[in-house]
């Protein structure tokens, strides 16, 4: 069995878990306090980052790395289109979450919120929240517009681009920093994603001092 050494409200590691899960492959998860930087966790990646996954006898890190081992050995449940220009599209919305919206968004509402406090590294810096809160914004309407022509984020069928997006968006909502009146666009894909199996695991996580707020498993949000 797979074993994902992870933080609950990691997008960079619910990402995996949402593939693990799709492609239904068995995986135990290990909450890994990386900030301590372990010794053994630094022989797994001495970059001290999660996720580190341990799977068919290799330990590997870097999500992004990770969720492409996944497709090209577990394929049968696909999350990369076939013909290049669209496997091109659904990367550059994997790059765009994981990269523009983290710096934006993510890092500045969630890892100010929570992980400070967490970490025991003092309390939330208020001009990156304001600057977190006012950036999700923007990041919304372009969701909102990519959905406007198209069924999911990157085309016609459901892609790790939209896994992408909704690590992050879970991840954020468990905070309630999330304005789904922004969109309804964006709320009806948030809520058909957010039904699936694979979504299951990620709705019944907890982190001790931060209970998600009622909404936050409701299907029917």
């Amino acid at each position: 069995m797979a074993k994902l050494f992870h933080v609950p409200l990691s997008p960079f590691c619910r990402k995996v878990r949402l593939s693990l899960a799709e492609k239904k492959i068995e995986c135990e998860l290990v909450e890994e306090r990386y900030w301590e930087k372990d010794a053994d966790f630094l022989r797994r990646n001495p970059a001290a980052k999660v996720p580190v996954i341990k799977i068919d006898g290799r330990t590997m890190s870097e999500s992004a790395a990770i969720c492409e081992y996944l497709e090209e050995l577990y394929p049968e449940v696909s999350l990369m289109p076939t013909d290049p220009e669209s496997r091109y599209e659904v990367r550059r919305l994997v790059g765009w979450f994981d990269d523009k919206f983290h710096n934006e968004v993510t890092s500045k509402l969630v890892y100010e919120r929570v992980n400070k406090k967490v970490m025991g590294q003092g309390y939330p810096d208020s001009k990156n929240v304001k600057e977190g809160a006012k950036a999700i914004k923007f990041h919304l309407d372009y969701m909102a517009w990519l959905l406007d022509e198209r069924r999911w984020l990157a085309g016609d069928k459901m892609s790790l681009a939209d896994f992408a997006a909704a690590a992050h968006l879970s991840s954020l909502d468990y905070i309630s920093d999330v304005d789904w009146n922004r969109s309804e666009t964006v709320k009806d894909w948030y809520a058909k994603i957010k039904s699936r199996p694979a979504f299951r695991s990620i709705l019944a996580d907890q982190v001790p001092g931060f209970p998600p707020p009622a909404h936050y498993a409701d299907l029917d949000f």
